[in-house]
């Protein structure tokens, strides 16, 4: 009967640890589908409002288009790492913007989660509240922290999907407009599409300050279609990468030395009269100990 009982368990384990790894492989193969050359429209709309302030005005409605270039940069066991690239201006000279970057970290159970003013709490889960799950860690153009959130990657009914709800600081369409709030609680989701991919928000603008109670001043739609074409449309973005590849794992790297010390960050707004990007975006700055300089002359 013990025999029996072993073998019985022997089997369930097998069968998890097969299932486990089938399920696996289907959330890595819906990440890296976020990868390409995308026609992206970007639609966010302010649906409610609860501030008191009889003069609130609500944010305009925002409507936007680009050519987006999601380069995989990393392709390991537990990360998956894609750097986006905007390719805009005319179509035979166009400009190459460094955009947002997404890392996904499998069972990952370090984070650093967005407090408002510029400041992010490391918090440390469990193995078993991250059991199954990708973390989702965005950065800002300088690949500095912006938001990060764990989830399961569902895949169900023929859809492929993962979502999540966590704190983020403005996006820059509001935060060059607005002072009146200073956390977006986003709601997240990624789903694998026909046409390419959707990023799916339903976000809650904000007020925090420490010792009360957060104050909610309005609700946004955000609906991003991110729709395939052919990789050749975005050779110029590709190309950029390529050539400034080294310069940006050298800045990666530094801020993942900052990442592993593993405790609250807070970063200055501005040094010498600049915020991060324009220091790092600057063609002159190729140096790896200057890189390294002045993004730790960043962190308080």
């Amino acid at each position: 009967m013990k025999r029996l009982i072993m073998l019985a368990s022997l089997i369930l384990v097998v069968t998890t640890t097969v299932q486990a790894q089938k399920k696996k492989k289907q959330d890595r193969k819906a990440i890296k589908e976020m990868c390409g050359c995308y026609e992206v429209t970007f639609n966010f709309v302010e649906t409610f409002s609860f501030s008191e302030d009889s003069l609130y005005k609500p944010s305009k409605t925002k409507i936007a288009k680009a050519l987006e270039w999601a380069q995989l940069v990393e392709d390991e066991k537990n990360k998956i790492s894609i750097q986006h690239l905007l390719q805009v201006g005319k179509p035979d000279s166009p400009h190459i913007v460094k955009h947002w970057r997404q890392d996904w970290l499998y069972e990952n159970t370090d984070f650093y989660m967005f407090n408002g003013d510029n400041q992010w709490l490391f918090e440390e889960k469990t193995n078993n509240q991250v059991k199954g799950q990708w973390t989702q860690k965005v950065y800002q153009v300088d690949d500095s922290p912006r938001y990060e959130g764990s989830g399961t990657w569902v895949h169900v009914d023929g859809k492929s999907f993962w979502e999540n709800i966590t704190p983020a600081p403005l996006p820059r369409r509001e935060y060059t407009q607005r002072s009146d709030y200073n956390v977006t609680i986003r709601g997240n989701r990624h789903e694998i599409t026909d046409y390419g991919w959707l990023h799916d928000q339903d976000n809650t603008k904000v007020v925090r300050e420490e010792g009360k109670e957060d104050v909610v001043i309005a609700n946004e739609k955000g609906y991003n279609t991110y729709v395939k074409v052919e990789d050749s449309r975005c050779q110029a973005a590709k190309d950029w990468w390529n050539n400034n590849y080294d310069k940006w794992a050298v800045i990666r790297a530094k801020w993942n030395d900052v990442y592993d010390r593993n405790k609250n960050l807070n970063l200055k707004e501005k040094v010498d009269n600049k915020v991060l990007y324009k220091h790092l975006f600057d063609e002159e700055m190729t140096a790896k100990e200057e890189i390294e300089k002045v993004i730790e002359s960043f962190v308080k």
